[in-house]
């Protein structure tokens, strides 16, 4: 008997089919598809925190930038650190629980620290702040 009229099983399973080629493209493109977006959504998320701590830094800014509580009056303080502008209103505070009948020492006052972005995104931070009251002196 000869051989070469007989294919060997061997060299008919060699190598893959055009389908198995074609399925292992299919799951390597689907499993990059995903990391693809992972990648993406931890940029986003990046950037936003990056952002978010922007705001949060000129905010602490401007509040240590505050006069001593003996200066603070009330009104707005207005300014601009890198691109972001912001804002600081101090107002009388009033809540139901204080009255203003009592003679107290000190005068509490509510301030207010908006930050703004150029990209419209506001960070807002409410505070009191205690001054002396200069008419129980």
């Amino acid at each position: 008997m000869s051989r070469s009229g007989k294919r060997n099983d061997r060299e008919t399973e060699a190598g893959f089919t055009l389908i198995e080629a074609v399925v292992a493209l299919a799951v390597v493109a689907i499993s990059l598809a995903a990391i693809g977006s992972l990648v993406a959504a931890n940029v986003r998320g990046t950037q936003t925190v990056g952002q978010r701590l922007t705001l949060i830094q000129t905010a602490r800014a401007a509040f240590a930038a505050l006069p001593d509580r003996d200066q603070l009056s009330p009104g707005d303080i207005r300014g601009e650190l890198g691109d972001d502008n912001w804002r600081v209103d101090v107002l009388p505070f009033s809540a139901n629980f204080i009255d203003p009948s009592q003679p107290t020492p000190w005068l509490p006052q509510a301030v207010v620290i908006r930050v703004e972005a150029p990209n419209g995104e506001i960070l807002r931070l409410d505070t009191v702040r205690l001054r002396r009251n200069r008419r129980s002196e």
